[in-house]
């Protein structure tokens, strides 16, 4: 199996830079999701791994090889594509075998390796359809089928669930990380979906605008967000964000909410004497007694059930809205006023001119190209 190591790699189409000077490593048999919005450049990105597309500038290393003078063919690399790229005169069957087959293994060899990899996506019944009659979920898998079968050292998968019904995609997060831990492949996954992101990555790349602009673990990225954009991008309910005064006196550094006192640790100083924007996470509150240490008063206008928890709308004393969630079948306050603390290092402060997290020392940033 083969490390992948993209070093300042750029592309440009006539003016427009799609993917500007970016650096990343990923280890062997270790997922890399790439996630961002669309046309943020990652499909791009991923195309210029595989030797479909060349770049302006940088390189890409295959098990320490550079892939520079390497056509797509010879890099071993395995790929599903966002638009599928099926052979249409074949059925799903010769689709799913077509790598085995260029491999010249046996017939029994490419039937069990078709068959295997098709029970595991649960297409194994459509087998000898042409793709015309699949349906656009059992095309998705059948090009991710074929991606695997040939156990291929790097994986390429664009959005690969992305056309599957809720239900199946549901199962296939659980599933996924599974199949491919089995594959042993080194893998980097495209993904809009921050769930998908959260569940099938070692570490998480967040590109915007032909940039990464954070890589981590997703609690890295989840706990520890770059900018308040990316904030935003992970958790549901989003995340609450307020704008407040920095201030500090003889006890240390601290924020006021709802008239209680908030206090700052130490790398979120920088934030002191000015205007910043904190981000407290709908979970990380939690309903307390008015006399609890740092309890914040707020008054609850709705509670929403929402499967596996429940969230409350509260307001401030100054009006401002707040979201609490709880999981399902925990009892909390239906109405009237309430009280809500949070744990101080659950605490976010971001800077309030360019949206960045203070104490930046903290927060996995993007790669270098040594």
């Amino acid at each position: 199996m083969s490390s992948l190591e993209v070093k300042g790699v750029t592309k440009r189409y006539q003016k427009e830079t799609v993917v500007d000077d970016v650096s990343f490593h990923v280890d062997t048999g270790d997922t890399l999701v790439l996630f961002g919005p669309s046309g943020a450049g990652k499909t791009v990105l991923l195309r210029m791994i595989a030797g479909l597309v060349e770049p302006e500038s940088g390189q890409v290393f295959i098990g320490g090889q550079d892939m520079s003078d390497v056509e797509a063919e010879y890099r071993g690399i395995g790929m599903a594509f966002q638009n599928f790229a099926l052979f249409p005169h074949m059925s799903a069957f010769d689709n799913i075998a077509s790598p085995l087959t260029a491999g010249r293994n046996s017939t029994s060899v490419v039937t069990a390796g078709v068959e295997k990899v098709a029970r595991l996506l649960k297409i194994d019944h459509v087998l000898q359809h042409v793709p015309r009659e699949l349906s656009n979920g059992q095309k998705q898998r059948t090009a991710l089928a074929r991606a695997l079968a040939g156990s291929p050292p790097i994986l390429l998968l664009d959005d690969p669930l992305r056309n599957v019904d809720a239900k199946l995609r549901f199962e296939m997060r659980l599933e996924l990380p599974q199949l491919l831990k089995a594959q042993g492949a080194t893998v980097i996954y495209v993904t809009q979906d921050y769930k998908e992101a959260m569940a099938l990555g070692n570490r998480i790349a967040v590109v915007n605008q032909g940039k990464i602009e954070q890589i981590g673990t997703p609690a890295d990225i989840y706990l520890t967000p770059a900018s308040i954009d990316i904030a935003r991008l992970f958790g549901d309910p989003v995340i609450n964000l307020f704008d407040v005064i920095g201030k500090q006196d003889d006890q240390g550094g601290y924020i006021e909410l709802s008239g209680q006192r908030l206090a700052l640790a130490d790398h979120q100083l920088e934030g002191v004497g000015s205007s910043v924007v904190l981000g407290i996470r709908p979970e990380s509150l939690r309903f307390v007694n008015p006399d609890t240490p740092g309890a914040i008063r707020l008054t609850i206008e709705a509670e929403t059930p929402l499967n596996e928890k429940i969230v409350t709308l509260a307001l401030t004393e100054r009006g401002r809205e707040v979201l609490v969630s709880r999981p399902a079948g925990t009892s909390a306050p239906t109405h009237g006023t309430v009280f809500v603390a949070a744990d101080p290092q659950s605490l976010l402060i971001f800077d309030s001119t360019e949206g960045r997290l203070t104490g930046a020392s903290s927060v996995n940033k993007p790669e270098v190209a040594a």
